[in-house]
């Protein structure tokens, strides 16, 4: 199936998709915060940049969506067209993914992804961060 818009239609929406402070990001920061949780943003001195710091407690979170790191929701599967492009990038997204996890746990910290989809319904999520939070 072609693409409906042109491709600089195309690039100028790509470059609007936002890496930080997203949508699903904010719903967990802005519940988080409430619930007196304190945290440090994008740390570029851990490996992943993770979304969320919490030093003190030496855990991290990672805000996925669920697209670009390939979850195997609905909302993350592949594109149909333009797999030459699309299948490596994701696959190459998953493993920087797993090699940041890898060398956090590797450096002491404990990490948690939280997936773009289960913020739909934000309730059940904030309370498994919770109980890692307090692991």
């Amino acid at each position: 199936m072609a693409d409906h818009v042109t491709p600089e239609r195309r690039s100028f929406i790509m470059s609007k998709v936002k890496q930080k402070n997203t949508g699903p990001e904010m719903v967990l920061r802005i519940a988080l915060h409430a619930l007196g949780y304190r945290y440090r943003l994008h740390r570029r001195d851990l490996p992943g940049s993770p979304d969320l710091v919490f030093p003190s407690r030496r855990r991290v979170i990672f805000v996925h969506g669920c697209f670009w790191h390939g979850h195997g929701c609905r909302w993350g599967k592949a594109p149909k067209s333009r797999t030459d492009y699309w299948l490596p990038k994701i696959k190459a997204n998953k493993e920087r993914d797993n090699r940041a996890l890898t060398q956090l746990a590797e450096n002491g910290w404990e990490a948690m992804v939280v997936w773009q989809c289960e913020l739909r319904d934000p309730e059940p999520t904030i309370e498994r961060v919770v109980a890692f939070l307090n692991g």
